[in-house]
């Protein structure tokens, strides 16, 4: 037997036998050629192919984990067209006149380990996609082809590291989970991974060599274990865990279309986080009350220009049109940190989550902000919506905010442009909107408690450095304490607050988070009914008299 331990991509439980997928980097030979023009088109041609793969697995993907999801194949195309990446393949070719397989793995190699070099974890991640679509090149130039995920038996897949393009061609009726040896929680692979419910474990420290196919293991997403060769007490304790946590999901799909009310007749609403259009599906599928949270920063990211206020406007109205009277509340452009686009040409700062993001953007370029405002006024005359604006720490950057939409509502008036100016909050994401919440409450509509950024500034600790996650506690008695100051806040002058950050989906934390008072929790789709069980059966003894407009008292538990 066999235990290891790495790090978490999604919780659950799997027992099965092994699938050992091996490296498939090949060794390409190094050859002389005397017609550079022609290997150039033989590259041409495999690109060509590659595009139409790629396509072929965006069309899979949206059907299996939604246009978000499958949004890592639209990169891949684009990486498969950038000019450097091309021009220093075709350099190669005609300069060395070599054959293009080795012109491509060369190539690959040098931008992998660029990227992979970079500080920022995103660009870090997109090292494993130039690998993906050079293997991909030279797979198509060799005429290798690839493995047939199809015809594979249910089993646990052990590797190295898995690209994006193996994951989602994988039947994942027949995947039962995954264990790398690499990896990062930000790279696609494991976001696939969360989004089709697969439990998986990266960064286990195996020896490849000493595991087989054909053997029997344990994978153990809740705390992050993989067991080789299990005993059979071992066997049977995780077959018993599966049935658990199968009889869990069936009981939470009968809660679909029931009201989140306690025992005691609180009502709380449960609404979703999504980051796409595309994820509106999902969010329905798991009967989110309404969308707490629209990443729209994901209109701006992976392109090489900013949306128009057209293409904006499309999204958003498409987002309220979908949710068919539930609230939507859509974040501002919230850029810069761990999310960067090239074109907006922020430069390179010593420690970006301080630095030149979110709203501080906007108001040093108002020209962004008030596109992508035109465009949330116009949509929001099709539906419940509401906006937010992110990382707030003064009354001053609200009143400067008013003043941009009082510009905004004059000139869509004038142009007779239909238009409504919606609900407008702000997100408590730092210890100085905290201590001024009370200043705030009275300037706005609500609030949206960002707790993965509220803890980092207050604990002094870079949640990405995984050096400290030791002593990252999401749970200190000062993120608590200072999530009550928001809400007593709120409730003073008649306001709602929610919580839209990762802690919203703490289990543990529910029922504390009902006492204090909240009014909302924002969380992934996939938590959603989880939370609610947990509201549905919880008795609420002190009444703190809450007043926010996101919430109901009912005198009664209403019969659903």
């Amino acid at each position: 037997m066999l235990r290891l331990s790495g790090k978490s991509v999604y919780k659950g439980i799997a027992l099965g036998p092994v699938v050992v997928l091996k490296p498939h980097d090949q060794q390409i030979k190094r050859e002389t050629v005397e017609d550079a023009d022609g290997e150039i088109f033989r590259l041409g041609r495999a690109g060509a192919q590659a595009r139409s793969q790629l396509q072929e697995l965006y069309d899979k993907a949206v059907k299996e984990v939604g246009k978000a999801g499958a949004a890592i194949f639209e990169v891949h195309q684009m990486l498969l067209e950038d000019e450097d990446y091309l021009e220093a393949i075709h350099n190669m070719i005609r300069t060395e006149l070599v054959n293009a397989e080795y012109a491509v793995a060369v190539t690959g190699d040098n931008f992998a380990e660029m990227f992979g070099n970079m500080d920022d974890d995103y660009m870090k991640a997109r090292a494993a996609d130039i690998k993906d679509i050079s293997n991909r090149l030279v797979r198509n130039l060799t005429g290798d082809e690839e493995i047939d995920f199809a015809s594979m038996e249910p089993a646990i897949i052990v590797a190295n590291d898995l690209s994006p393009s193996e994951t989602v061609q994988m039947d994942k009726e027949k995947i039962l989970g995954f264990v790398t040896v690499h990896g990062s929680t930000n790279s696609h692979t494991a976001i696939l991974a969360r989004m089709m419910n697969i439990p998986a474990l990266i960064g286990v420290p195996m020896e490849l060599d000493k595991i087989h196919t054909g053997m029997t293991a344990i994978v153990d997403g809740f705390n992050g274990k993989a067991v080789f060769e299990p005993t059979e007490e071992l066997c049977r304790e995780a077959q018993m865990r599966m049935r658990e946590e199968e009889e869990k999901r069936q009981l939470l799909k009968n809660l679909k279309g029931k009201k989140n009310v306690t025992l005691d007749g609180r009502e709380i609403n449960i609404y979703a986080n999504i980051g796409n259009v595309g994820d509106i599906g999902y969010a329905l599928e798991n009967d989110a009350g309404g969308i707490g949270l629209f990443r729209s920063e994901f209109l701006y990211i992976g392109k090489i220009d900013f949306p128009t206020e057209e293409e904006q406007f499309q999204a958003y109205k498409k987002v309220v049109q979908n949710m068919a009277g539930k609230k939507v509340i859509i974040r501002t452009l919230d850029i810069g940190a761990d999310k960067q686009a090239d074109y907006f040409d922020l430069g390179k700062e010593e420690n970006p989550a301080l630095g030149y993001r979110a709203i501080r953007i906007c108001l040093k370029q108002k020209s962004i902000f008030k596109t992508q405002l035109r465009a949330l006024f116009r949509a929001a005359v099709f539906g419940d919506m509401s906006i937010m604006y992110p990382m707030i720490i003064s009354t001053q950057e609200v009143l400067q905010i008013y003043r941009i939409v009082d510009e905004v509502e004059a000139e869509l008036a004038k142009e007779g442009v239909p238009y409504k100016v919606p609900e407008q909050g702000i997100m408590i994401e730092t210890p100085a909107a905290v201590m001024i919440s009370e200043e705030l409450a009275q300037m706005v509509d609500f609030f949206s408690i960002g707790t993965n950024d509220l803890t980092q500034y207050t604990l002094a600790i870079d949640r990405q450095n995984a050096k400290l996650d030791d002593f990252y506690n999401p749970h200190h008695t000062a993120i608590l304490r200072m999530i009550q100051i928001v809400v007593d806040s709120a409730h003073k002058y008649g306001k709602w607050a929610g919580i839209c950050g990762e802690l919203g989906a703490d289990p543990e934390l529910t029922e504390k988070f009902v006492r204090m008072g909240v009014d909302e929790l924002s969380v992934s789709p996939s938590m959603i009914l989880k939370l609610r069980k947990i509201v549905r059966e919880m008795y609420v003894s002190s009444d703190k008299g809450q007043m926010g407009k996101g919430q109901t008292i009912n005198k009664e538990t209403e019969e659903d």
